[in-house]
């Protein structure tokens, strides 16, 4: 497995995570395979970070690639990291590529080159990930153009081709129709992270509570459009605040746009926070959850916040339309309409509590009953067409 996820690894040996799946997300591999072997960048650090959990344990070991942050300690460390990307599979290994990704296409090139056969999940699109307005970089067009023709190519070649999206990744990326496909998303939640019921449309407080959850390491999730809708909000009269839990070197910025539109008061960025307990108290807390992303694959936080039984808003970006109404979807980039949005949402008690009763019956279609079967048969798929082209590969040598 490749994972474009960055892991802290202690003096022990032992490896772990603050935010990216940790163990029991790599275990799921074992009911089909005998060991998994994740390969990711790791640094090395003194003591377990606060809020840490272990990736790394009884059949799943973590390859280490030399740790780097950003395109160009990339390009200074390219050699190494090739090199250990390279050793970490076997010819005859399973090979499951996370994709888009820098490791993931470094190994895929080499199994390209020698023929041998990989299989891929694909988690995000990066034709929307260098979208306008998404990444500032003066070679974002040609990138644009590059990653998404890269994955296409991808997509062809696999052996077989797992996608998060029920849709919108397999029209812009699609597998060749030889190679065994399914829509299955990565996430899978325990039976702790549902409500056992809707919210009740009398639930209110003197101010709204809206949540949003994501990186901030870039502009992806768009909490600047929606600092700017939450201005309009407030301009009009409406009692409304934001919290928002995730961190990255974006917060610093947004922070000052809060401050530069008079609303540094009604904004909260909470940092990042453990997965799971932590972040259902501040879902459960709010009173609406948006999400202003300009690309997405299929948002695991979304997701949550729908099996926490939230109304939600969501943009047209990637997998979101597959778990969203349209009465319930703006464009992204977009402050006002997302505002307005907002406003219908949460001035209307019995549009609250339709869209808490569909949030959460929709939530339960990504419980870990209804995704373990497909999941499995799909990586039963992915040993048996590795066996078959190793094999195929054995007689034309």
């Amino acid at each position: 497995m490749t994972a474009e996820t960055r892991f802290v690894q202690t003096p022990d040996g032992t490896v772990w995570t603050s935010t990216a799946p940790s163990y029991r997300f790599w275990t799921r591999y074992l009911s089909v395979f005998d060991t998994v072997r994740v390969v990711a960048r790791v640094q090395a650090v003194a003591a377990v970070p606060e809020g840490a959990h272990q990736v790394d344990g009884p059949g799943v070991e973590v390859w280490p690639v030399p740790y780097y942050l950003g395109p160009r300690q990339y390009l200074l460390r390219r050699a190494a990291v090739g090199r250990a990307v390279t050793a970490s599979a076997d010819p005859g290994d399973a090979v499951i590529l996370r994709v888009p990704s820098a490791i993931g296409s470094l190994l895929a090139q080499t199994r390209d080159r020698l023929h041998l056969p990989y299989a891929l999940e694909v988690v995000g699109d990066p034709y929307d990930v260098f979208a306008p307005g998404v990444v500032q970089h003066p070679l974002r067009p040609m990138l644009r153009h590059w990653f998404a023709t890269k994955l296409r190519r991808q997509c062809r070649s696999a052996s077989a081709v797992a996608y998060v999206t029920e849709r919108s990744l397999q029209a812009r990326y699609p597998a060749t129709r030889v190679a065994p496909t399914t829509a299955c998303s990565s996430v899978d939640l325990p039976a702790e992270a549902f409500l056992p019921q809707a919210r009740s449309p009398e639930r209110c407080t003197q101010t709204n509570t809206v949540i949003s959850v994501g990186s901030l390491d870039q502009l992806y999730k768009g909490v600047d459009t929606l600092i700017e809708a939450l201005a309009w909000l407030i301009a009009a009269g409406l009692p409304v605040r934001l919290v928002h839990v995730g961190d990255g070197r974006f917060r610093h910025q947004l922070e000052q746009l809060a401050v530069r539109l008079g609303m540094a008061d009604r904004v909260e960025f909470t940092g990042a926070l453990p997965a799971g307990e932590a972040i259902r108290r501040q879902l459960d807390a709010a009173d609406l959850f948006v999400m202003p992303s300009r690309t997405e694959g299929l948002p695991r936080a979304l997701i949550e916040a729908m099996a926490r039984a939230l109304p939600a808003i969501g943009t047209t970006a990637g997998g979101i339309p597959e778990l969203l109404p349209a009465t319930d979807l703006v464009p992204p980039d977009d402050p006002a309409t997302l505002a307005v949005a907002i406003y219908n949402m949460l001035t209307n008690p019995h549009r609250m509590a339709s869209a808490s009763i569909r949030n959460l019956y929709r939530a339960h279609d990504f419980s870990a009953d209804t995704l373990t079967p497909r999941r499995n048969a799909y990586y039963h798929a992915v040993r048996d067409a590795t066996e078959r082209r190793m094999s195929v590969r054995s007689q034309v040598c």
